[in-house]
């Protein structure tokens, strides 16, 4: 990300806001381009006894050459060395390593747990530990694992970090996945193999780094417009931002069902086709914006949850995911738009002996708006029979005989603030000209499609559908009867004051996430409890959080915004600010269920 992304003034921005920041300790400097290389090659040259060593850990995705080249050109007396070049393993010797892992399906493979080291080569890597440790003159290892060319005895230690949504556009863009030779595959293919593998293998090491480096530089940029900023001030930043609210920086995505309700709402570029995503809290893919005089260094939300979980999540939650945001908020615009795709999710046995993950992805629909004729598709019609339905799916999947959905599944009318709980194992999907707000659990690649409407993506290579894992998944007893006494409809008065009315508008019992509505005029009050709270302003302009005891600033919030309260701030007020108009606010908050003495 450019130093110069941030808007003059950013607090006089109107209307909801896409590029949130967190604040950096005060008198930081932010670097730009070479002055990042300098000041590690000053860090490293107080440290030395002799010849100064300088490793830049890479996360994989960033431009290693155009690093090396940026660092060649600011330290020219300085060898700079390409670890991957010089010790990676081949390109054949990791396929076949994670071979297993990838599988041959097109989306899904199989969690990995592999380190960064088994991607080496150990001869040649042990030929390139000795090479250093001779050096007579300075000498800079630069690339993913860098650190372990220098065995953990580099004089400065720099890592350039990326988050996985910019990874994400260059793969899109022709990019290959880390060492390999895939530019022209299929871009869910390369985006599996990162997702699988090498996102999981560079989160366990970069986690072994965070209190180790010396800077951190913005990979997200490129050359001269690339930020970076001390370790101290980095590691600072990411604690003082579990102690006050913030924002992730969101970003938007086209799809094939895509709306323009985003489009006009929140003043993105009116000549894009469509906005079908907004993904405004998915730490996982999201970056956090890092800022100090105007200046800012992009780097992954991710950061946050692997170096301060227990402040983050709480100790509850921690204890019960580990150092995982387990909570998702995320648009589906289908204003003028089309269906999603017919899908299901995976049970959480099926999900953990065939991808190896540890939960499932449980969700929900919020109704954020909605037009007049629109419908949500939600479970299956009372006495269908499960082979006649998929042998009418498999059919389907020619081109030439149309799957007819309101046969088999029940469609049920959407209103604004309507919210509709889909346990794992519920066939659903949004109809078309609804505006949703997606509540869920975090494994977010999980969507067994089973019917697409017979369309093609952007790319115009037929939506991957996956009929054999939706068979074993789909829960037949959820008909159209269990669906109205447990999905739909499930709201609950908790508690009623002037100008104040409290909801649980219910995720189903199977379900991890609890949802709280709260009506309000004035303001209402909450508490963490030990917990991370995830809320979105669904009814109103604007309103402010606010610490009772001054802990932290008051925190503005736009109609529509997603806002993560830390565990660790514990009470909080939301309440109207001097400029709001609207008569009344809502916020939908999201929380871990059992982590709250107010769960019963």
């Amino acid at each position: 990300m450019t130093t110069d992304r941030l808007p003059a003034t950013p607090a006089a921005t109107a209307g909801y806001v896409k590029l949130p920041t967190i604040p950096l300790p005060d008198g930081t400097e932010v670097l730009s381009g070479g002055e990042a290389w300098l000041e590690a090659l000053r860090i490293a040259e107080e440290r030395a006894a002799a010849a100064p060593l300088i490793a830049v850990d890479v996360y994989p995705g960033a431009d290693v050459a155009a690093i090396a080249a940026g660092i060649a050109a600011a330290l020219p007396h300085a060898e700079v060395i390409d670890v991957e070049a010089a010790a990676a393993a081949a390109p054949e010797v990791i396929d076949a390593l994670i071979g297993r892992n990838l599988t041959d399906d097109r989306v899904f493979g199989v969690m990995s747990h592999f380190t960064v080291d088994e991607f080496y080569d150990a001869d040649k890597l042990g030929e390139l530990r000795a090479r250093v440790a001779d050096r007579r003159s300075a000498v800079v290892l630069v690339g993913w694992g860098a650190d372990l060319a220098a065995c953990r005895g580099a004089d400065a230690l720099v890592l350039v970090d990326m988050a996985r949504w910019e990874i994400q556009q260059r793969l899109r863009g022709g990019a290959a996945n880390w060492r390999a030779t895939n530019h022209d595959e299929d871009a869910l293919r390369k985006y599996k193999r990162g997702f699988f593998v090498e996102w999981r293998t560079a989160d366990r090491h970069k986690r072994t780094l965070f209190d180790r480096i010396d800077l951190l530089v913005d990979g997200n940029a490129a050359g001269a417009d690339a930020g970076a900023v001390s370790g101290d001030a980095f590691r600072a930043a990411l604690l003082g931002a579990t102690s006050r609210p913030f924002r992730v920086v969101p970003f938007f995505d086209p799809g094939v069902w895509g709306g323009q309700w985003m489009k006009d709402k929140l003043d993105l570029d009116p000549a894009a086709d469509n906005f079908a995503w907004c993904f405004d809290c998915v730490p996982e893919e999201n970056s956090l914006l890092l800022e100090a005089g105007g200046k800012v260094v992009e780097i992954p939300a991710i950061d946050l949850v692997l170096s301060r979980p227990r402040e983050l999540l709480g100790e509850r939650t921690f204890s019960r995911f580990g150092a995982e945001f387990p909570i998702r908020f995320d648009f589906l615009d289908t204003m003028g738009g089309g269906n999603l795709s017919l899908q299901v999710h995976p049970l959480t046995d099926y999900i953990r002996d065939t991808f190896g993950m540890s939960y499932t992805q449980d969700e929900s629909y919020y109704m954020l708006d909605a037009a007049d004729d629109a419908v949500v598709y939600l479970g299956v019609k009372p006495d269908v029979d499960p082979g006649e339905m998929f042998t009418a799916l498999r059919a389907a999947t020619d081109g030439k005989h149309p799957f007819d959905a309101e046969r088999y599944v029940n469609t049920y009318p959407a209103k604004k603030h309507d919210h509709f709980a889909i346990p794992a194992g519920t066939i659903h999907c949004s109809g078309a000209n609804s505006m949703v707000l997606e509540i869920s659990a975090t494994p977010f690649i999980f969507t067994f499609k089973l019917w697409d409407w017979d369309r093609v993506g952007l790319d115009g290579v037929p939506r991957p559908v996956h009929l054999d894992h939706g068979e074993r998944n789909v829960q037949w007893e959820r008909d159209d009867q269990w669906v109205e006494q447990n999905l739909v409809g499930q709201v609950q008065e908790i508690r009623r004051e002037p100008g104040l009315v409290e909801e649980r508008t219910g995720l189903h019992e199977l379900e991890f996430i609890e949802v709280r509505r709260h009506w309000f005029e004035q303001e209402a009050a909450h508490d963490t409890e030990g917990t991370v709270n995830v809320l979105n302003l669904v009814e109103g302009d604007e309103v402010e959080i606010v610490s009772p005891s001054g802990a932290f600033a008051p925190y503005r919030v736009h109609y529509a915004e997603t806002v993560i309260v830390p565990a660790a701030v514990g009470k909080y007020l939301i309440r109207r600010t001097p400029n709001s108009r609207s008569e009344r606010f809502a916020t939908v908050k999201a929380y871990v269920r059992g982590t709250l003495d107010s769960d019963v």
